[in-house]
């Protein structure tokens, strides 16, 4: 991808495009053509009215530089988001594949439409999350993706923007990429050694403990969970650290089930097919990390993964045991399907006992009742910290990575207390599930600020998920944008 300034009028291109407000007479940007040409697009503007998602392609007669036009509605001004600009890319990058062109050519929209760094930054998330396909599997391969130039009237500070903005999407993408693998393709092993390759390449410190370490220094949660499994329990930790030395680490922790069954408490067959995307949380994580560490951003940061398998066996762990958690606190198990708040405790007593961090941030696909409660296109988050909650919220709205808090107060912490043990892994009958959950998992914390983001809903594409051109059918790698934007900004 490519930014640049020179006139589009010199651009030699397959294809240019560009964006049309709603019952605009003009395209901002675009050159003047012979009168033949000249009134083929002013129909085509007449006959769209700008309005959102319509495209229109207008074929340039005899020898130009410019072969085609593509008009792109984006809708009324007073509604413009920079998902509208994210989204429109996304479609005017899928229409330039199903063309079969080599490269093709947007025109940034001029400032009294969207801040142009902004907009620069929304072209490139959009047209290259549209054009990523997970097709690993696949005898016939998609073609290539063809090449993008964005024309801009200025350059200042936008290339770097751009350089930004690609490495925030390769993040969204290597996540997708990991999170689409089939659970034969990818076990906790299999987690461990990405994160193994990635932090040599990127220069980040990665430790990897082990089934027999798990069990020795007290990881209950994980080593129970994992115990059914012939594909032994990892948890993955990723070290970040281009901050001052004695800056406190922000630590990111992320639910990577590579396969749920339910275990014992075995799910229902339909659709467990989808159970290979309960690892989404960790692979959200190593997206992160990934970019992180590309972008060289100077802070500390740690990722922590718990990954394990969770089958039914002759060593799974059962509906009555009683285990210990990481830090020292008992859960009895009423649900061997309520599996990831096990992990996700002990990686979270780990990341805040050695690290001491400054904020913990936690992602999981963790509770159906999420999806019941918030459907399929926002995030729940629950957090002891309202400055945290705040910040998260903030990136929310310029990621439109989508969240709601929900609350947590003594009642539903009361909720989880067991007769028999210090909790329960679940809270009475169906009440209240996501929240219960994360009360959970909050008493694996002691006093960091710490927010956790239930991703059940949004981590894959599901039946009533909103269509959006930059998240194809599979893995979303939802959070990525939206803690990257937060450590940006911190």
């Amino acid at each position: 991808m490519k930014v640049k300034t020179e006139s589009s009028v010199k651009k030699k291109t397959d294809l240019l495009c560009g964006f049309v407000l709603e019952n605009s007479n003009k395209v901002t940007g675009l050159p003047k053509f012979d009168t033949k040409s000249t009134l083929a697009i002013n129909q085509s503007l007449k006959d769209m009215e700008g309005k959102l998602g319509k495209l229109s392609i207008i074929p340039m007669p005899g020898k130009k530089p410019v072969q085609r036009v593509l008009l792109a509605g984006i809708g009324k001004k007073e509604n413009l988001t920079k998902d509208t600009i994210r989204f429109i890319s996304g479609k005017i990058a899928q229409k330039v594949r199903e063309l079969k062109l080599s490269e093709f050519s947007i025109i940034a929209p001029p400032s009294f439409v969207i801040e142009p760094i902004s907009a620069v930054s929304q072209i490139i998330e959009g047209s290259k999350m549209a054009l990523y396909k997970f097709e690993k599997f696949k005898t016939e391969k998609v073609e290539p993706s063809p090449n993008l130039t964005i024309i801009v009237s200025k350059s200042n500070k936008i290339s770097k923007a751009a350089k930004i903005a690609e490495i925030v999407a390769d993040g969204a993408i290597f996540t997708k990429n990991i999170a689409n693998l089939p659970p034969n393709e990818c076990t906790p092993t299999t987690l461990a050694n990405f994160a193994k390759s990635m932090s040599k390449k990127n220069k980040m410190k990665c430790n990897i403990i082990s089934k027999s370490e798990l069990k020795k220094k007290g990881f209950g949660g994980i080593s129970a969970v994992g115990q059914g499994s012939d594909n032994q329990p990892k948890l993955i930790v990723l070290e970040h650290s281009r901050g001052r030395k004695n800056d406190k680490p922000i630590v990111l922790v992320g639910k990577a089930v590579t396969f749920d069954t339910g275990g014992i408490s075995l799910k229902p067959g339909a659709a467990m097919d989808e159970m290979k995307f309960d690892k989404c949380g960790g692979c959200t994580v190593l997206g992160i990390m990934k970019a992180i560490s590309e972008l060289k951003l100077p802070i500390n940061v740690v990722g922590i993964v718990p990954s394990v398998e969770n089958m039914p066996g002759g060593e799974s762990y059962r509906p009555g045991d009683i285990i210990k958690l990481y830090n020292g606190k008992t859960a009895e198990i009423l649900n061997t399907d309520a599996e990831g708040r096990l992990i996700l405790a002990d990686a979270l007593a780990y990341g805040e006992k050695h690290y001491s961090p400054k904020a913990i941030i936690d992602f999981a696909t963790l509770t159906g009742a999420c999806i019941v409660a918030l459907g399929t296109n926002v995030a729940a988050i629950v957090s002891n910290d309202e400055k945290l909650t705040k910040k998260i919220n903030e990136s929310s709205k310029r990621t439109t990575e989508e969240v709601w808090e929900l609350p947590l107060n003594q009642d539903y912490m009361d909720m989880i207390k067991s007769d028999i043990a210090d909790m329960k892994n679940v809270g009475i009958g169906r009440a209240a599930g996501t929240i219960t959950a994360a009360a959970f998992l909050k008493n694996a914390i002691e006093k960091t600020p710490w927010t956790h983001i239930d991703i059940a809903g949004v981590a894959w594409t599901q039946g009533s998920t909103k269509e959006k051109s930059y998240n194809p059918k599979g893995a979303t790698g939802f959070g990525v944008r939206l803690i990257l934007d937060y450590l940006q900004n911190l």
